[in-house]
């Protein structure tokens, strides 16, 4: 039989769901550092949503929806998508999103935004196939001196 697959909206980071977080970063951003401060931060802002998809009870992918209020709407934005190396290509990555976008709506959100590397083919696929469209926009970045 196959594991269940479950996705969940993280509500606490104990020191085991930290561990897989960390665990997942680097197969997100080799430049990722894990800080569980700014996990615990995140997991007190209402802002912040932290997906967590579990397999037996192991977290194989995360992903983050952060859903604010400005002046035009509640805009929203995905962030940190990442599934285990190990278990993709069985849908998780797309239980996540189908996740995230319901979450969305439940908020009101009015639009929802994310950036995908160039090379990450499936993952563009997997976007445009739940409705993103590609903009014609310019993404800028600012990094302070001090996070360089």
């Amino acid at each position: 039989m196959e594991d269940q697959l479950t996705i969940s909206i993280a509500t606490h980071a104990d020191d085991a769901v930290a561990e897989e977080i960390r665990r997942l970063l680097p197969q997100l951003s080799q430049t990722a550092i894990f800080d569980r401060e700014i996990l615990n931060r995140m997991m007190e802002n209402e802002s912040v949503d932290l997906f967590l998809a579990r397999l037996a009870g192991r977290v194989v992918g995360m992903a983050t929806l952060v859903a604010f209020p400005i002046p035009t709407g509640v805009r929203g934005h995905i962030d940190d998508v990442v599934v285990d190396e190990l278990t993709r290509g069985r849908g998780i990555a797309r239980e996540l999103l189908t996740a995230m976008l319901a979450r969305a709506q439940t908020l009101g959100v009015r639009s929802l935004d994310l950036t995908s590397r160039p090379s990450r083919d499936s993952a563009i696929r997997l976007y445009e196939a739940s409705g993103f469209v590609r903009r014609d926009s310019v993404l800028f970045r600012y990094q302070p001196i001090d996070s360089r």
